[in-house]
């Protein structure tokens, strides 16, 4: 059975994979890839955090698809020293973490789809902001936001 606890539990681990995908989509924004492989340190290590037995049938199912994905480009992250091979291991990132948003929704906060138009990617924001992670201080301002995830209740 699964207990109230447990949602807890896994509404904290998401949260904190959320978070940590925050970080290295800010760091990106900064353009400094020794800044990017610490954040996606940082986010393997929440990553690894989530416990699936912790979590219920459905979002363990989900889990279960996403979560090699997401180990996979953010260890790419955190071993790579050229941002452009970091932002395409991002793109692959935020669309897997896209879907594990919304499947668990059990973010805590409003996060927001964003869309780059020139390199047709989406990345998740805290802020409703445009600051695109794929061009950092080249076109900070371009894309737009495409869709709204409300906090969990």
């Amino acid at each position: 059975m699964f207990t109230q606890v447990q949602a807890q539990n896994a509404s904290t681990a998401l949260n904190n994979v959320l978070n940590g995908y925050f970080g290295v989509k800010n760091a990106l924004i900064t353009g400094k890839a020794t800044t990017v492989n610490s954040k996606a340190r940082d986010l393997l290590t929440a990553l690894k955090e989530v416990k699936a037995d912790e979590l219920s049938a459905e979002q363990k199912t989900l889990w279960t698809k996403y979560a090699d994905k997401l180990e996979f480009d953010s260890r790419h992250i955190s071993e790579s020293s050229d941002i452009a091979h970091q932002r395409e291991h991002f793109a692959n990132l935020s669309k897997n973490m896209l879907e594990v948003v919304k499947g668990f929704k059990a973010n805590s906060a409003t996060v927001y789809e964003q869309y780059c138009p020139m390199k047709k990617v989406t990345w998740l924001s805290e802020t409703a902001t445009i600051k695109n992670p794929y061009f950092g201080n080249q076109m900070p301002n371009c894309g737009k936001t495409t869709a709204t995830i409300a906090p969990s209740k």
